[in-house]
């Protein structure tokens, strides 16, 4: 075990109300609304959540200290949670359920009250970002920067509301086109500049992204477009010290990858070639339909593998690998998605072998309780006075943000050792380095 060198933050008491301002009414965020309100009943169990059931390992093996992840740092009470949010179809949260049908209808019936109190907010929306999907509630405005500050001016409306002491915005809308950046994205000024001239580079998720920003909230990218990532905006985000996360939740099929794929490397197995398919028929499969939205997805998924098996480092055992991902819209399975892995591995003496894998999940079953303990964490680090990239969350992550000069890590039980030191860091405890030469040691001086 080991110290970190610098002194754990002081961080403020998680008190009063906690407002979550979500882009996108769908599936994803439905869910994660209807399962607070349901755990606050007692008519749901958090499974899923690190924040709600996970436990820390504090101290020595021998010292049997694992206290709940919540009881060792102060977040947020699903009791002062509060939703609201943005999307360019009208229905509220009620509606949106019960079309995205991934609760049964007795779930639903329970949370009623609650959900249909939440009406979307006229969305900002450009169909030359998410070509799929209707637009019949979105704002209007002289320029990107007119419909940037009605942003600001409904966040602030919101705050004012709901009387939120905090709040926390996560998008968890559709992922937009692939798009290079320019000149427009380098700096805070061209940024802004930008805004003012509807430059067709700035996306909506970036004007969300800028507006969290500009009204001191922390924004967190469930989807794989760039967003906050942005050098301009990890500029806007260190200048007001707020935190920022992303990208692209990471549930279902990359899930699996960032799980096998580390396991794989650790007993040197090789890897040929590793083929991924998905099919399904939610909003999101219908959205990645788009070419340019697919290459989006396509992006986060595929970089997994390389920065895990490294085929510079090991060539003979990666250095051919092939690697293919296909998303196909099949509206028959709803969000009950269905991903199939066929990998071709070898081993000893080049002898080849082969695992199948078929996983039937639910995206957004997945993905609703990892967006909550995003939000939690978040609200704990904006408490705590961490503000630009939240490196120590890309445990929930595809594509995690990192600075221009690090690689992001994708090892799965790499970002857990992260994010739970973090944690030991910010309680004031020691960090674990599972080293654990001092149990040996001190056994055998005993013996001598």
């Amino acid at each position: 075990m080991s110290r970190m060198k610098s002194v754990p933050p002081k961080t403020a008491p998680a008190q009063g109300t906690l407002g979550v301002l979500v882009p996108g009414i769908g599936a994803v965020s439905t869910t994660l609304m209807a399962g607070v309100d349901l755990v606050r009943q007692g008519k749901g169990k958090p499974f899923g959540s690190l924040t709600q059931i996970g436990r820390v390992r504090l101290g020595k093996r021998t010292e049997g200290k694992e206290p709940l992840i919540r009881e060792l740092v102060d977040l947020a009470g699903l009791d002062q949670i509060v939703f609201g949010g943005w999307d360019p179809v009208p229905d509220d949260a009620l509606t949106a359920a019960r079309k995205a049908a991934v609760l049964p209808e007795d779930m639903l019936n329970a949370c009623a009250e609650t959900l249909s109190a939440i009406q979307p907010m006229p969305a900002v929306f450009d169909k030359a970002y998410v070509p799929n999907i209707d637009d019949t509630n979105v704002k209007t405005g002289a320029s990107k920067r007119a419909l940037a500050d009605q942003l600001v001016a409904d966040i602030e409306r919101f705050r004012a509301d709901k009387g939120c002491d905090r709040l926390v915005v996560i998008w968890c809308g559709s992922t937009e086109r692939a798009q290079e950046l320019g000149p427009v994205h380098q700096s805070l000024e061209s940024f802004e500049r930008g805004l003012a001239e509807s430059d067709p580079a700035i996306s909506p998720s970036m004007m969300y992204a800028w507006a969290a920003l500009q009204s001191g909230v922390p924004y967190i990218n469930g989807a794989p477009h760039h967003a906050a990532d942005i050098p301009a905006l990890r500029e806007f985000a260190r200048q007001k010290q707020i935190p920022i996360a992303g990208n692209d939740f990471k549930t279902g099929q990359t899930l699996m990858k960032t799980i096998i794929a580390p396991g794989l490397k650790a007993r040197m197995l090789g890897v040929s070639g590793w083929f991924s398919t998905n099919i399904l028929g939610n909003r999101d499969g219908q959205v990645l339909e788009d070419p340019g939205a697919f290459r989006s997805k396509e992006v986060s998924k595929l970089g997994v593998l390389e920065r895990i098996l490294q085929p510079d480092l090991y060539p003979d055992l990666y250095g051919d690998l092939y690697h293919a991902v296909r998303i196909n819209y099949y509206p028959p399975r709803g969000d009950a998605k269905e991903g199939w892995d066929n990998l071709d591995i070898f081993g000893w003496l080049g002898m080849p072998m082969q695992i199948k894998i078929d996983f039937l999940c639910r995206d957004s079953i997945l993905a609703a309780p990892v967006a909550l303990d995003l939000v939690l964490f978040m609200d704990l680090a904006q408490r705590s006075g961490m503000f630009g990239i939240q490196e120590w969350l890309s445990f929930y992550f595809k594509s995690p943000i990192t600075l221009p000069e690090l690689y992001p890590e994708h090892d799965l039980f790499k970002q857990r050792k992260k994010l739970y030191n973090t944690l030991r860091f910010l309680a004031g405890e020691e960090l674990i380095t599972h080293l654990g030469l001092d149990y040996y040691e001190s056994a055998e001086s005993e013996a001598r």
